[in-house]
């Protein structure tokens, strides 16, 4: 009895001593910088699941990943840094930010790669927008506003402004550095100083960091328990995303790094 319980308490530990994987596969080709990363996987057959990524020089890569290629390549920001992509409702309507102080929206139905519409954000410096979906077609967008402490929201697609976001009279908060429209709220200290990006996986079990140490840290949301630290990337991690897969064995995560490379990782898919 002692020695099964002795034996069962080696393994436990053997097993938790057990180094991170490696990457499932790594997309290289950007000749950049990678500033952000949005998956798009959950449309039904034969669509194929793929990973938006914008880098420093300017270009949007649209990645099979099947194939682990390039299938489109956008250009749509003057070739400034591009750094936010987001996904209105599908694969085919998408929303990009970049250093050229531009919003753009894009139609990709049936091959297209023109911006269809813009929105000129008139701040100088580099806080991501963020969109919540408010109904079907309907969006709020926040953005960083034109005076530097004030954020201004907009309805999207019609461009209407909805409220300005200003600090009290006689506070001194700053230049926004990020957003994010949520309907739950709740805060939490971060151990680990020199985060880029924080992503929530779909299901609201794990959450993700991007760290300036090139490492990429995986935590248990409810209470940020620390569950895996992966060390593949030689620069600074920029940004991180979940993709949503509908069946949770294909569930990835990216990882997007100065060192011009997306790391892609299969982890805790049984949970």
């Amino acid at each position: 009895m002692l020695e099964g319980g002795a034996a069962s308490a080696a393994n436990l530990i053997t097993q938790m001593a057990l180094p991170p994987p490696d990457p499932q596969f790594v997309l290289r080709g950007t000749s950049a910088a990678v500033h952000t990363l949005h998956f798009s996987c959950g449309g039904q057959e034969p669509d194929v699941p793929v990973l938006f990524s914008g880098s420093e020089n300017g270009l949007i890569h649209v990645w099979n990943l099947k194939t682990h290629r390039v299938d489109t390549a956008l250009d749509g920001h003057g070739r400034k840094s591009v750094y936010c992509v987001e996904t209105m409702g599908g694969k085919n309507r998408l929303l990009s930010q970049g250093r050229d102080q531009r919003i753009c929206l894009w139609d990709l139905e049936e091959g297209r790669t023109a911006v269809m519409d813009s929105v000129f954000t008139e701040n100088v410096g580099f806080c991501r927008c963020s969109l919540l979906m408010v109904a079907q077609g309907r969006w709020l967008m926040a953005m960083a506003a034109k005076a530097l402490e004030e954020v201004q929201v907009l309805e999207l697609p019609s461009k209407t402004s909805v409220c300005t976001l200003k600090p009290e009279v006689g506070a001194k908060l700053g230049m926004p550095m990020c957003l994010k429209l949520w309907q739950v709220y709740k805060t939490h200290n971060l151990v680990n100083a020199g985060i880029s990006d924080i992503t929530i996986r779909p299901d609201k079990k794990i959450v993700a960091t991007a760290g300036w140490d090139h490492r990429i840290r995986i935590f248990g949301w409810k209470k940020l328990k620390p569950l895996a630290v992966l060390d593949y990337h030689t620069a600074t991690v920029h940004c991180v995303s979940f993709s949503n897969h509908k069946n949770p064995r294909e569930r990835l995560l990216a990882a997007g790094s100065k060192d011009h490379r997306i790391s892609i990782w299969s982890i805790y898919t049984q949970t």
